[in-house]
């Protein structure tokens, strides 16, 4: 059966507070998609964000920022007294800051509830805050905040190494760390019961893993054998891609580089349990950057762009063969765009796993005619485009008017006569046989520019910051492609 899902981060949904929420909202979108037919919701990383905001360098691949917690949610349960005050509640930024330092007072009201009621000595949450991860994670922010806020391999030489020493913390490190541990605990009982009614109405999640990790991030402190770091923590190599489409000097984006051969000793336990825990949040985990798993661009770190490096090849076949046999049950798909050599495809094809195409990357102007020059297949999942490149009408303003005439008449032969440009573009994208059809909720809403998600190799605002004010025009949209996508299920 072929299914249609929504690209639509957590952060863009709108709420009382400028952010997205796991509460009312996540909801009431989890019903919009369910009245659409759509069976796919694909969200970004929910990891805490650190450097630029961006959701591929958060602080931890475990855990989720605290940001998406739904005060809502808390005040229902009792761990606020009084209903949060309306925060930029029809923003169409994320103000990540302003945001966060609203939200703050209210969850530390809120962990002072959780204390006074007892709950923290419920089985539940000290088995959830025994795990190792949730430990290091609270350990890590409240070390951080210590050490004034900077990467981990600038701290005291004893916060640098606390994983091996464990010295005692100092009374308001531990308040921290605890307070962390409860946040996380928090995220996830509200992450988990959204994804619960996901999937009692019909829909499946797919989330976003990014290949590598933040240097500044709880797995480099807390694992860095797994990283080729010299002996004060620093990349010795980092990772990007080389000039392309988006960048001249390609792409650096500064994370470290896996030490390869120190995980294969391991028996790979990093990547067995990065994907696994993955897997009991999502439905469907989506790899970013899967082209690393056959070969990566290693950078030396003290180049200031990503021109030199050398592509180097990764053990992906036993990393693979590793993840099918000891998690079977998890769906992987492959982000495989860009320019891959033939074994990419060969290993991506090994495993039987869906990659990628991006209409807007298809759909070629240049000759006599506009034509779709990329083959689409079963085994495939088809977007009109992704959080790194144009909105769809951003795309088509861009063509000349040549161009735009070019891609209308070729709408036309393929049948797509009814309705707006976007309307038929989106029409062409749901009649293709891709198992998976995805479309960015920019695209649905027919935004340009002010709904473009991120341009890859910049850092910073207005970077991951489109949030949606509200879902009146959401519903509105959503509705005219009913039919359409009811019609895909049934093929």
């Amino acid at each position: 059966m072929r299914q249609t899902g929504i690209l639509m981060p957590v952060s863009s949904l709108p709420s009382r507070t400028g952010i997205g929420e796991l509460g009312p909202a996540a909801y009431r979108w989890i019903e919009m998609m369910k009245e659409s037919g759509a069976g796919i919701w694909q969200i970004l990383p929910l990891n805490p964000v650190g450097y630029g905001n961006s959701p591929y360098q958060p602080y931890s691949s475990y855990a989720g920022d605290e940001l998406y917690i739904s005060l809502d949610v808390l005040f229902q349960e009792g761990l606020l007294k009084e209903q949060p005050e309306v925060f930029r509640e029809k923003a169409v930024r994320v103000d990540y800051d302003a945001v966060r330092a609203f939200k703050l007072p209210y969850l530390k009201e809120a962990w002072q509830s959780f204390r006074e009621q007892g709950l923290d000595q419920k089985e539940e949450f000290r088995t959830f805050a025994r795990q190792e991860w949730a430990l290091e994670y609270g350990v890590f922010r409240a070390l951080k905040i210590s050490n004034g806020g900077t990467c981990w391999n600038e701290w005291k030489e004893e916060d640098k190494n606390w994983t091996k020493t464990r010295r005692e913390l100092t009374a308001p490190e531990k308040e921290e760390a605890d307070f962390q541990v409860f946040l996380q605990y928090m995220f996830f009982c509200q992450w988990m019961k959204v994804k619960k009614t996901a999937n009692e109405n019909g829909i499946r999640i797919m989330g976003d893993v990014p290949f590598y990790v933040g240097v500044d991030s709880v797995d480099v402190w807390g694992g860095k054998d797994n990283f080729l770091l010299d002996t004060d923590g620093r990349p010795i190599f980092i990772a990007g891609v080389p000039p392309d489409y988006f960048s001249e000097t390609g792409q650096r984006w500064g994370n470290p580089i896996y030490d390869w051969d120190y995980m294969k000793e391991q028996g790979y336990q990093f990547w067995l349990d990065r994907i696994g825990y993955s897997g009991k949040l999502f439905d469907i985990v989506r790899i970013d950057h899967f082209r690393a798993f056959d070969t990566y661009w290693k950078i030396p770190a003290s180049c200031p762009t990503a021109v030199e490096g050398d592509w180097i090849e990764a053990p992906g076949y036993e990393v693979l063969d590793l993840l099918t046999e000891k998690l079977p049950d998890v769906e992987l798909v492959a982000e495989d765009l860009g320019d891959l050599r033939p074994e990419v495809l060969t290993l991506k094809e090994h495993y039987h796993l869906k990659g990628m195409k991006i209409l807007v990357f298809s759909i070629e102007t240049g000759g006599k005619y506009a034509c779709d020059i990329s083959e689409d297949t079963e085994n495939m999942i088809i977007y009109t485009g992704t959080h790194d490149n144009d909105t769809l009408m951003e795309w088509y303003g861009n063509l000349s008017p040549a161009a735009r005439r070019k891609v209308r008449r070729f709408l036309k032969k393929e049948g797509c006569r009814a309705g707006s440009v976007k309307d038929r573009l989106i029409a062409y994208l749901l009649h293709s046989p891709a198992q998976y059809a995805i479309i960015p909720m920019q695209d649905i809403l027919g935004l340009g520019r002010e709904g473009h998600m991120n341009t890859p190799g910049t850092v910073g605002s207005p970077n991951w910051e489109w949030h949606m004010p509200d879902f009146d025009r959401a519903g509105q949209e959503l509705a005219g492609y009913r039919k359409l996508i009811q019609a895909r299920k049934e093929v």
